[in-house]
């Protein structure tokens, strides 16, 4: 008996952990170790967030489609929480649009990947978040992954975070 996959091979979803993938591949080489889906105070959700070895925040939006990407109106809002800024991008889609003022050209840069591995194609420029809000962001991730952590050795512990 064969079963469906509960993913198809063509979505959206697949395409962007592919994409996440390769990018934490990277940054790990790096010494630049990120977060999946990371609240921020602002109420958006940053796709990948990490910390590098000097303590710089990088934010990484990820892009699996062209209308995706074009209708995106809310990524200056992660400006305000990073150091850093990347486009995350398969390596087929259209990254014209990314050369435009619109997206900061000058600001963001563009990191295009696959589920193997991940090249910078456009560094992003350093933008340096205040030092409080940097302390702030750290200590954000930090917990984050504890808890995440914690949810792993001990799923009992996540609902016994929900209750308080």
């Amino acid at each position: 008996m064969s079963s469906a996959p509960l993913v198809p091979a063509d979505s959206p979803a697949l395409a962007a952990a592919d994409v996440a993938r390769g990018i934490g591949r990277l940054f790990a080489r790096n010494d630049i170790w990120c977060l999946a889906e990371v609240p921020l105070k602002n109420g958006r959700r940053a796709d990948l967030m990490g910390i590098d070895a000097k303590g710089l925040i990088v934010i990484v939006e990820i892009k699996v489609a062209r209308a995706d990407l074009l209708g995106d109106a809310k990524w200056p809002d992660y400006l305000d929480y990073c150091d850093r800024f990347y486009w995350g991008l398969p390596p087929a889609l259209d990254r014209a649009p990314l050369e435009s003022e619109t997206y900061r050209s000058d600001t963001c840069g563009v990191i295009v990947a696959d589920g193997y591995d991940a090249e910078i194609l456009r560094p992003a420029a350093f933008a340096p978040l205040a030092a409080a809000r940097r302390k702030t962001q750290v200590e954000h991730l930090a917990r984050i992954a504890m808890r995440r952590h914690m949810a792993l050795i001990d799923p009992l512990c996540t609902a016994l975070d929900a209750a308080h």
